[in-house]
């Protein structure tokens, strides 16, 4: 068996994966804000499950990580800080395991899932909470841009210098019409321009240093990429210029998974 963990800011998911791949069982339970918690809620979880002998695993956390030491520098949500995650999921599990980043994870699995040619170089970006990213060159996550953060990029918006995730993201969406993507009418066609043009500001700047082959939406807001998609893509086209090409934009086809499936392949790599 193979296991994998998705610490999010607030929920976290455990999963065990077959040898082919498939989820045998799964637990989610509430993230602590105390890490050491955190680590005994882990280990009270993982005990739940019929079958403890693990060939490897994977554990994604938001943030920053130190993939070398096996710590989370920073995390999003969380005020942890210089966490020795992977030694103490390694007690845990009693087996090898490895640390990275859930935007990467997820946008590995993701790639894989396309399973296209014509899509060598592929940009996933997660819009939630916050903004996250991973760029996959032929599936498999790009060494060169490993920290990268997209979300923090400064970009003018009401006449000021901003964190595109803090105009853009899922949470900057409630603070600015008090409600969930997911609760804003389909007939509120001014929410959604908006939307469309926050999030085409960041990507179009994505786009021209990236130039991915195509780009999968994940997180929160993606799940109601229908409603504002031809808007989107019309702000990327007046944003654009004829030295760009803008690719395709598709929905994440598992916006809950896609990490703890992400996690699986990475957990395959370990011997």
């Amino acid at each position: 068996m193979y296991a994998a963990i998705d610490i999010g800011g607030t929920k976290t998911l455990i999963a065990t994966f077959s040898e082919e791949g498939k989820v045998t069982e799964s637990i989610k339970f509430p993230t602590s804000k105390n890490y050491h918690d955190f680590i005994d809620d882990l280990a009270t979880n993982v005990a739940k499950f019929s079958t403890r002998d693990f060939i490897s695993f994977c554990v994604a956390a938001p943030g920053r990580i130190d993939r070398k030491q096996g710590v989370g520098i920073n995390f999003g949500n969380l005020s942890w800080k210089d966490v020795p995650i992977l030694f103490d999921s390694k007690k845990i599990l009693n087996a090898p395991g490895i640390l990275e980043n859930d935007a990467k994870v997820a946008g590995l699995s993701e790639a894989l899932e396309l399973n296209n040619i014509e899509f060598r170089k592929v940009l996933y970006i997660t819009i939630s909470t916050g903004i996250g990213s991973g760029l996959i060159i032929d599936q498999k996550i790009d060494p060169d841009f490993l920290d990268m953060e997209v979300g923090h990029m400064l970009l003018e918006h009401g006449d000021r210098l901003i964190r595109w995730e803090d105009f853009a993201s899922g949470s900057a969406i409630v603070e600015r019409f008090g409600k969930r993507v997911s609760e804003i009418p389909e007939n509120n066609a001014e929410a959604w321009y908006l939307i469309a043009r926050n999030i085409a500001i960041g990507l179009i700047n994505v786009v021209a240093i990236l130039t991915p082959d195509i780009i999968v939406l994940g997180g929160g807001v993606s799940t109601n990429l229908s409603k504002f998609k031809d808007r989107l893509m019309e702000q990327m086209k007046i944003y654009g210029n004829p030295m760009l090409t803008i690719p395709p934009i598709v929905q994440a086809k598992r916006t809950e998974e896609a990490v703890i499936y992400g996690c699986y392949e990475l957990a395959k790599t370990i011997r």
